[in-house]
């Protein structure tokens, strides 16, 4: 089974236990992350919408790849691949 380290921004470390990364099982980026909310309960809630997509205001790499340039939630994982989960941040323009 390969086997990945997913990243946990400090926002949702309460939901994992305050864990900064979280080794996991997965073929694919989905299973990985379906593999982290069975986990740690609540989490994947903050990561994919109702319809089971990334939320918008949420990105995910691969890597230094985002999945949406990638194959999304279908991209296939290797052994030891790293994938961050990082919240949108919005701020205004300097003036």
């Amino acid at each position: 089974m390969t086997r990945v380290l997913v990243r946990i921004p400090a926002p949702l470390r309460s939901h994992a236990a305050g864990a900064s990364e979280v080794a996991v099982a997965g073929a694919t980026v989905r299973e990985a992350l379906w593999n982290l909310g069975q986990q740690h309960a609540g989490l994947l809630d903050k990561v994919l919408d109702e319809r089971g997509e990334v939320r918008q205001f949420v990105n995910v790499f691969l890597g230094e790849s985002d999945l949406r340039q990638l194959d999304g939630l279908d991209t296939r994982l290797s052994q030891g691949d790293v994938l961050s989960i990082i919240p949108a941040v919005a701020g205004g323009g300097a003036r």
